[in-house]
């Protein structure tokens, strides 16, 4: 049986980060649009000159999902295939890869595939990509991998920060003069998600210390971490993402925390400095 785990680029995995001899792993791009210029998310894009031409451009931007004919090529290439998405109410991308579905069981009607939304964003994807790694190559069956998987999803946990507010103030989300006072006061905007995939906005924090207090509070709260993994993408804030690895160390007792570099969609919604936390 032939295996194969596919993830949008929302992840911040690179294909190269799952070395298996049991199954492929493949990361499928979205792309981000910034004024009339187009940015593919895979392994090619530099963040540094993507969140230099985000704070150069005056005008729109915007993000677009791959196409089912993106996730059709992808699932094709193996028996069994397990696909993890960014929540579906951000993104049309779990969408397409149902449709990407239809299309390969129209053709192929004995290949296997489980479509997996995240309900969230970043580590979320990359655990439920490592949790699958683990249970295929224990030799689990499709049924066993794709239960196990949803129950693992419903359990996850997400918080973030945001400094910057440009993209928010850009898609009219905020306004000009709300962004410039939280920017100017150094304030700190901390949000979780929904169990139904949507942003929440949980509270707001001035200052790096409090944020991560403020942070580590919320995690502590939420559910019982002890012995759990926690993932910690960082938007070019590797030093601020030490120091939140340091507190959730000292005060949580988790298994350990992963530090990972965001690419590019995660860079456009967090924007330069943003932590996403994922246990």
């Amino acid at each position: 049986m032939t295996w194969n785990i596919v993830a949008d680029s929302s992840c911040d995995l690179k294909a190269s980060d799952i070395q298996s001899q049991q199954l492929h792993f493949e990361v499928v791009p979205l792309k981000i649009i910034i004024g009339e210029d187009e940015y593919i998310d895979d392994g090619n894009l530099s963040i540094p000159q993507l969140l230099q031409d985000m704070d150069a451009c005056k005008t729109g931007s915007s993000t677009a999902c791959p196409s089912p004919e993106d996730f059709k090529r992808a699932f094709e290439t193996a028996e069994c295939t397990v696909c993890v998405t960014i929540s579906g109410q951000l993104s049309g991308t779990y969408n397409a890869a149902l449709l990407g579905r239809s299309m390969v069981l129209e053709e192929y009607p004995d290949k296997q595939i489980c479509i997996i939304d995240s309900k969230g964003a970043s580590g979320m994807l990359a655990l439920i990509v490592l949790r699958a790694q683990q249970l295929i190559e224990a030799g689990k069956s499709f049924e066993e991998v794709s239960a196990a998987l949803r129950e693992y999803q419903a359990s996850l946990r997400v918080v973030f920060t945001l400094s910057n507010f440009g993209n928010l103030i850009k898609a009219g989300r905020m306004s000009p003069f709300i962004g410039s006072v939280l920017t100017g006061l150094g304030i700190h905007v901390i949000a979780d998600a929904t169990p139904q995939g949507t942003i929440h906005v949980a509270g707001k924090a001035k200052g790096e210390n409090k944020t991560i207090k403020h942070i580590v509070r919320m995690m502590g709260e939420a559910k019982d971490v002890t012995g759990l993994p926690v993932l910690i993408s960082h938007c070019e804030n590797l030093a601020g993402a030490m120091k939140l690895k340091q507190a959730i160390l000292a005060e949580l007792p988790v298994a350990d925390v992963t530090l990972m570099s965001c690419k590019g969609l995660c860079t456009y919604y967090a924007m330069e400095k943003g932590l996403i936390v994922s246990y």
